[in-house]
C-alpha cells in the first residue's frame, strides 16, 4: 500500500508540474501578425511614393506642354514681337519654366531609383527573412509539441501498469487471506502481482527518463531557441523601421536637391523681368510706326463774303513740303494730305508703297530690296552648280550629257536678269523716297538693251500710277520720273573665285578603283575619305581626299557615312535651290 500512495504523489506532482509549462502560441502568432503588419506598411509607402513619382512627371509634361505651346513659332509674325524687352523676358520665362520642369523630372527619377527601386528589393529580401524566421518557430514549436506527445503517452503507461499491479496486488491478498485457494492458485496469484510490480517500476523509470528529456527540451526551447529566433524577429524588425525612416529623410533630400536649381530658375526670370526696359520698347514703337509726316500748319480763313470766286487756299496742309507745287484736286478734296486721319483702303496697295508714309515707305522698299537680293543669290548658286556639273559632263561624257544642263542654265540667267531689274527698280523708289537722285554708273550703261527698255517702261508706269493715285500725297511731275536714273547692282564678280564645297560626310571604299578619266579619282580599298557631293541618280559620288585632291567615284565603290546636321543643311539647300 505504501507503495501505491508513493506513486499517485509522484504523478500528481508531475502533472502539476507539466501543466505550468504550455507553449505560448499565441504570442508566436500575434508578432506573426505584427511583422506581417510591418511589410504592409513598407508597400503602402512604395506605393506613396511611386504615385508621387508619376505626379511630378505628369508636372513636368504639363509644364513643357505649356512652355511649347506659347514659344513662338518659327518664320511668324509672332518673331517680330520679340525685339521687344517684355516679350523677350516672357521668352526667357518659357525657357526658364522648361528648365524648371527638367528639375521635377529629376525628382521623379532619382525617387524612383533611391526609394521605390530599393525598397522594392528591401521588401522582397524582408519577405523571406521572415518566412524563415517564422518557420524556425513553427518547427520548434512542433518539436516541443512531440515531446510532449511522447511524454504523455508515457505518463499514461506508467499510470496504467501501475492500477495493474494496484489490482494484482489486492487479487493476491484477496487469495492469501482465502483458506479454501489452494497453494498453487495463491502462487500463481503472487507472481503475478510480482510482474506486475516490475512492470509498473520499468513504466517508472522510463517515464522519468521521459519527462527529463521533455523538460530539458523545453528548457532549450524557452530559453534558446525561442529567444534566439525571437530576438532575429526584432532585429528584422527594427531594420525595417530604420529602413522606412531613411526612406523618408532620402524623400525629403532629393527635393532638398533641386531646391537650389530651381532658385536659379526663379533668379533667371527675376532677373528676366527686371531686363524690361519700357523706355525702349516705346522708342522701337516710335521707330516702327512713325510716317515721316511733318504737322500740318495753320488753317487760313476763307472769306465767303466776298463776291469773288471761292479757291481753296494753300496751306500746309495741301503743300507739306513748302516748294509751291498745288496738289491734284479730286472732287475738291485733298484726302492724301489728311492720310494720318483716314482709314486705310483695304486690299493690296501700290507696288512702290506710295500709299505708306515715308519712313514706312523705305523700311518697305529695304526689305523688298534685301528680299530679292537673297532670291538672285539663290539663283546665282544654282546656276553655279550647273556650271560646274556642265564642266564635268564636257570633260567626262560617260558621267552625263553636257546639253542637259543647258536648258536650266537659260532659265536661271533669265530669272537672275528679272532679279535684278526688280531690285534696279526698288532701289530706285527707294533712292527718291531718301531724297537722293543718284546718276547711273558706267557699269549701268552696259547693260543690255532689254534692261534699258524694260527699267524704263516699268518706272515710267510706276510714275504713272502714282500720279494718277487718289491718294496724291506723293505725285510727282511724269518728266522727273522718266529723267531719274538708278544705280545698277554688280553681282558679276561675286563669285569668280570657286570656292570648296564643305564636306558633308565621309566614306570608306570597299574596292580599289583606277580613275583614269579626267574629273575621277583614284582610291584603294580600305582608305577613308570626305564626302562633298551625294549621288544625284547619276551613280557618281563626289569625294575629297585633301584640298588638292577630289573627284568623281562610282558610289557602289564606297560606303558612305553622312553627317546628319550637314545633310539636313545639304538637303535644304537643295529644297530652296528647286
Amino acid at each position: 500500500m505504501m507503495f501505491l500512495q508513493s506513486f499517485s504523489w509522484f504523478l500528481a506532482t508531475l502533472s502539476r508540474s507539466i501543466s505550468v509549462c504550455t507553449p505560448s502560441q499565441d504570442q508566436f502568432d500575434n508578432l506573426e501578425k505584427h511583422t506581417q503588419w510591418g511589410i504592409d506598411v513598407l508597400e503602402k509607402y512604395i506605393k506613396f511614393v511611386k504615385e508621387r513619382t508619376e505626379i511630378e512627371l505628369s508636372y513636368a509634361k504639363q509644364l513643357r506642354n505649356l512652355s511649347k505651346k506659347y514659344q513662338p513659332k518659327k518664320n511668324s509674325k509672332e518673331e517680330e514681337e520679340y525685339r521687344y524687352t517684355s516679350t523677350r523676358a516672357f521668352l526667357a520665362t518659357l525657357n526658364e519654366m522648361n528648365d524648371y520642369a527638367g528639375q521635377h523630372e529629376v525628382i521623379s527619377e532619382n525617387m524612383t531609383s533611391l526609394i521605390t527601386g530599393e525598397l522594392t528589393r528591401y521588401v522582397q529580401e524582408l519577405k523571406q527573412e521572415r518566412k524563415s524566421h517564422f518557420h524556425d518557430g513553427r518547427k520548434a514549436q512542433q518539436h516541443l509539441e512531440t515531446c510532449w506527445k511522447q511524454l504523455e503517452a508515457s505518463k499514461r503507461r506508467f499510470e496504467r501498469d501501475c492500477k495493474e499491479a494496484d489490482r494484482a496486488q489486492q487479487y493476491f491478498e484477496k487469495m492469501d487471506a482465502d483458506i479454501n485457494v489452494t497453494k498453487a492458485d495463491v502462487e500463481k496469484a503472487r507472481q503475478q502481482a510480482q510482474l506486475r510490480h516490475q512492470m509498473a517500476e520499468e513504466s517508472k523509470a522510463e517515464y522519468s527518463s521521459t519527462l527529463q528529456k521533455f523538460n530539458s527540451e523545453q528548457h532549450d526551447h524557452y530559453y534558446t531557441h525561442i529567444p534566439n529566433i525571437f530576438q532575429k524577429i526584432q532585429e528584422m524588425e527594427e531594420r525595417r523601421i530604420v529602413r522606412i525612416g531613411e526612406s523618408m529623410k532620402t524623400f525629403a533630400e532629393v527635393d532638398r536637391q533641386v531646391i537650389p536649381i530651381i532658385g536659379k530658375c526663379l533668379d533667371e526670370i527675376t532677373k528676366a523681368a527686371e531686363s524690361i526696359d519700357h523706355k525702349n520698347d516705346s522708342q522701337l514703337v516710335i521707330e516702327a510706326f512713325k510716317s515721316g509726316f511733318e504737322p500740318p500748319g495753320d488753317v487760313e480763313f476763307e472769306d465767303f463774303t466776298q463776291p469773288m470766286k471761292r479757291t481753296v487756299s494753300e496751306s500746309s496742309l495741301s503743300n507739306s513740303r513748302g516748294d509751291g507745287k498745288s496738289e491734284p484736286k479730286f472732287g475738291g478734296k485733298s484726302k492724301g494730305k489728311l492720310w494720318p486721319f483716314i482709314k486705310k483702303n483695304k486690299g493690296a496697295g501700290p507696288e512702290d508703297f506710295s500709299n505708306l508714309p515715308p519712313e514706312q515707305r523705305r523700311k518697305k522698299l529695304q526689305q523688298k530690296v534685301d528680299e530679292l537680293n537673297k532670291d538672285i543669290q539663290k539663283e546665282m548658286d544654282q546656276r553655279d552648280a550647273l556650271t560646274k556639273m556642265k564642266d564635268v559632263y564636257i570633260k567626262n561624257p560617260q558621267m552625263g550629257d553636257a546639253a542637259s544642263v543647258d536648258h536650266r542654265l537659260a532659265e536661271l540667267g533669265q530669272n537672275i536678269e528679272k532679279l535684278r531689274l526688280e531690285v534696279q527698280k526698288f532701289e530706285g523708289w527707294l533712292a527718291e523716297v531718301e531724297g537722293r537722285l543718284p546718276m547711273r554708273t558706267e557699269q549701268a550703261r552696259r547693260q543690255s538693251g532689254l534692261y534699258e527698255a524694260q527699267n524704263t517702261s516699268a518706272v515710267n508706269s510706276c510714275a504713272q500710277d502714282r500720279e494718277s493715285s487718289p491718294d496724291g500725297s506723293y505725285t510727282e511731275e511724269q518728266s522727273q520720273e522718266t529723267e531719274m536714273k538708278v544705280p545698277a547692282t554688280d553681282f558679276d564678280d561675286e563669285f569668280d573665285d570657286e570656292e570648296p564645297l564643305p564636306t558633308i560626310g565621309t566614306c570608306k571604299a570597299l574596292y580599289t578603283f583606277e580613275g583614269q578619266n579626267e574629273g575621277t579619282i583614284s582610291v584603294a580599298e580600305g582608305e577613308m575619305l570626305y564626302v562633298i557631293e551625294e549621288d544625284k541618280g547619276d551613280g557618281w559620288t563626289r569625294i575629297r581626299r585633301n584640298e588638292d585632291e577630289e573627284g568623281y567615284v562610282p558610289t557602289s565603290y564606297v560606303e558612305v557615312y553622312l553627317d546628319k546636321n550637314a545633310k539636313d543643311v545639304y538637303k535644304s539647300l537643295q529644297k530652296i535651290s528647286e
